[in-house]
């Protein structure tokens, strides 16, 4: 038996809610997440026949990029197919969940699912997030700072980049008088104790600071435990918008543009002048992505990978970067099978189902 909310809480390990922007609405946006789970649905976009399709296969737990209410909702009267699509889920018992730009944002995310179509290698996120780390510092006697590191590594802490389990120590002298109420672990009430101890430095993303204060409280002998939290202005290299990365061989600009359609399945490309005839060094964004050409040209792109390019934003690549814009579905689509293939590694005793229906509201007439 599986509930929504263990469904959930692995999704937040993927994305978690924090790193979305401000003028997001991912999370779960109808339903409870005390259900059992029958089936889920994976989509990019929420629509009335996304629901019949869960209700057919009987899935009755949704998950899509795109949040399918996204502003405020003051009445629910069917008068749009936003306020359609969220009275027939009530109606049928079905739980609606979006992870968007919070997905956008991580490694292994929206930008990683493109370049790694694309066959990039080398991938880095093209813009890191500040102000999401913070710095953990506290005091601890020599002999257990290792079972007190070993619970906050646990709880999220001490992870940059590839590397876990990182840790800064120095040893020196900590004193304390222990009151009349006080339960010194160490030393007597109304008496001087000196201690050998550790002062031990971690990071940690800002987000977990919860759960890693309850770690460090739960792991540490002392009744009082002394330590002091520091934000950071450090680059999350993990964390922010878009990606870069290298394809195997330099290719021709005109065959890139060929490999980019095929790989990418879309219908046309609208892009500008090549700034150079071979192809190598590829940004991306899912959506939307004008905000980081300056970002992709400042990496050294060859190509910006994107969607939603308004016809003034082209003469933005100046020459100096090719802008390749596929469209916004066909930039993010393939988000429902990275969802579905992470989902499918924790879970195995219900269904998951790839939605077949083409949530696109673009045509093309050629």
């Amino acid at each position: 038996m599986t509930f929504i909310k263990e469904i959930l809480t692995e999704l937040e390990k993927l994305a978690p809610l924090p790193y979305q922007e401000d003028y997001d609405n991912a999370g779960l946006l109808v339903g409870s997440q005390d259900t059992e789970v029958t089936g889920i649905l994976f989509t990019l976009d929420i629509t009335e026949d996304i629901v019949d399709e869960a209700i057919q296969k009987q899935c009755n737990l949704i998950v899509a990029h795109h949040p399918i209410i996204f502003k405020g909702l003051k009445k629910l009267n069917g008068k749009n197919y936003v306020e359609r699509t969220v009275i027939k889920a009530i109606k049928n018992d079905i739980a609606l969940y979006a992870t968007h730009t919070n997905l956008d944002h991580v490694t292994g995310g929206v930008n990683w699912q493109i370049a790694r179509r694309l066959g990039l290698q080398n991938i880095k996120v093209l813009a890191p997030k500040k102000q999401i780390l913070t710095k953990l510092a506290f005091f601890c006697p020599v002999e257990n700072t290792q079972e007190v590191l070993d619970a906050l590594f646990e709880a999220g802490a001490g992870e940059i980049g590839e590397y876990s389990n990182c840790s800064f120590r120095s040893e020196g002298l900590g004193t304390f008088l222990p009151g009349e109420k006080a339960k010194p672990a160490i030393g007597e009430r109304g008496a001087l104790e000196t201690v050998k101890e550790h002062r031990v430095e971690v990071m940690l993303p800002t987000h977990s600071q919860t759960q890693v204060l309850s770690a460090l409280r739960r792991s540490h002998p002392y009744e009082e435990v002394a330590y002091y939290l520091s934000a950071l202005e450090n680059e999350n290299q993990e964390v922010g918008a878009g990606a870069i990365g290298e394809l195997p061989e330099a290719m021709d600009s005109t065959y890139f543009l060929t490999y980019l359609k095929h790989h990418m399945e879309a219908s046309v490309i609208k892009h500008t002048e090549p700034a150079s005839k071979a192809i190598r060094r590829v940004a991306v964004c899912g959506g939307a992505g004008s905000f980081l050409l300056r970002n992709a040209i400042s990496a050294g792109a060859d190509v910006y990978v994107t969607a939603d390019y308004k016809y003034h934003e082209f003469f933005d690549a100046e020459g100096r970067i090719m802008i390749c814009d596929i469209g916004h579905y066909e930039s993010e689509v393939f988000t429902k099978n990275l969802l579905h293939d992470y989902i499918s590694g924790k879970f195995s005793n219900f269904a998951l189902c790839l939605s077949e229906i083409s949530t696109n509201p673009v045509r093309y007439f050629s």
